[in-house]
């Protein structure tokens, strides 16, 4: 069985805190690199295979967190009544939401009049969850059933458009709407696909139990990853379907090769799901004896997601004000800037990206350390299971 600290798996927070470190070096290198684009970044065109990799392998934080998510809600439930643990997701959903809507976006804007409203990750994890809080009461087969429909049948409908429709772009289109003159939503996450794979996680909370060895749980995990991958591979070929966007031969065979893994994440197509969850399958089939400081270094952080998320953003945010300030930019244009604005001439190469980013995950471990002891000792405070 997993290794277990008080009903804890310890290889899933050890691969929730490893994909939440990732998601640190692509916040900083939106901020902290020097490009000409900050959307261009996998762009076989232009790209160098150093920064393609940088984003391409971030790709991997937001599915394999939703997929763990639905499992430790599996774990969650365990303890709990099916309306106890529904009543839980609904609370827990709507405080994601709200913090989405709140706090978070304060953080990528620094805007108190909130002119710009992201539906992102936390958003659509909010989501996904009060989904799930309905799922709940369905039989196990019948959720995989729905999960595996819209993972594999969602890009059915990449031509299905209806102009200027929020609640269409919310379910499946990636768009941004004008509602005053001076307010914007930008659906980033739409959420039909990320509500299958949280699902899905929840469905494989069962290979957990007690009564499923460590060794069958293995096989499987290995088995469904090496499937993903092989599946990936042909239903990319055949350049057909499961991605909006195809891949093109380059000159080069490593433009190509950048082209044929350039998967769309915006909503997240089915190969996009296909290659990122079967890297956390197989990581999950080979990590749960895995053991040592780094391992425990690791851990913290999955521990506590949340609170070490929006830390993380203030952190990068703050920081790259300074830094501006500091080099002759003018700290307020990182206050100005979001996305979609040309950082001009601030910022450094990749290699100071990284000494950034390695800086930061330094700074903030202590205090993650110390806020995950706090939780530990102090499990009478309800209000804790919400960071």
């Amino acid at each position: 069985m997993a290794t277990l600290i008080k009903s804890r798996v310890t290889s899933i927070d050890l691969l929730k805190g490893i994909v939440m470190v990732m998601m640190a070096l692509d916040h900083t290198r939106d901020y902290f690199y020097q490009s000409s684009t900050l959307s261009g970044v996998t762009d076989p065109a232009h790209a160098t295979w150093a920064v393609y990799l940088t984003r391409w392998v971030t790709h991997l934080c937001a599915p394999t967190f939703s997929f763990l998510a639905g499992i430790s809600a599996y774990l969650s439930g365990k303890r709990k009544t099916k309306a106890e643990l529904s009543g839980f997701l609904v609370k827990r959903g709507l405080w994601l939401v709200l913090m989405e809507l709140t706090i978070i976006n304060y953080a990528w804007y620094l805007n108190v009049w909130y002119n710009n409203i992201d539906l992102a990750v936390i958003w659509v994890l909010g989501i996904s969850m009060l989904f799930l809080a309905g799922f709940v009461y369905l039989p196990r087969n019948v959720i995989l059933l729905i999960s595996c429909v819209l993972i594999f049948g969602h890009n059915l409908l990449d031509n299905v458009h209806f102009e200027r429709s929020l609640g269409w772009s919310i379910l499946h289109e990636f768009s941004s709407f004008q509602i005053s003159d001076t307010r914007t939503i930008n659906v980033v996450y739409p959420i039909l696909p990320w509500i299958a794979v949280m699902a899905l996680g929840y469905c494989f909370g069962r290979l957990y139990d007690q009564d499923i060895q460590s060794d069958s749980r293995k096989k499987l995990f290995s088995s469904l990853g090496l499937a993903a991958v092989t599946l990936f591979v042909f239903i990319r070929w055949a350049n057909s379907y499961g991605d909006p966007a195809p891949w093109v031969r380059f000159e080069t065979t490593g433009q190509t090769l950048m082209s044929f893994f350039n998967v769309t994440k915006y909503p997240p197509s089915l190969l996009y799901l296909l290659v990122t969850l079967s890297c956390a399958f197989l990581f999950m089939a080979n990590s749960e004896k895995w053991s040592g400081k780094a391992v425990d270094f690791f851990i913290v952080f999955g521990r506590v997601p949340f609170f070490y998320y929006i830390l993380h953003l203030y952190t990068i945010r703050l920081l790259s004000m300074v830094v501006a300030g500091l080099t002759g930019h003018g700290w307020d244009l990182m206050v100005q800037t979001t996305f979609d604005v040309d950082l001009k001439t601030f910022g450094f190469n990749l290699g100071v990206v990284y000494l950034i980013w390695i800086g930061i995950i330094l700074a903030l471990y202590p205090v993650c350390k110390k806020f995950d002891r706090y939780k530990q000792s102090h499990r009478e405070k309800w209000w804790l299971s919400y960071l």
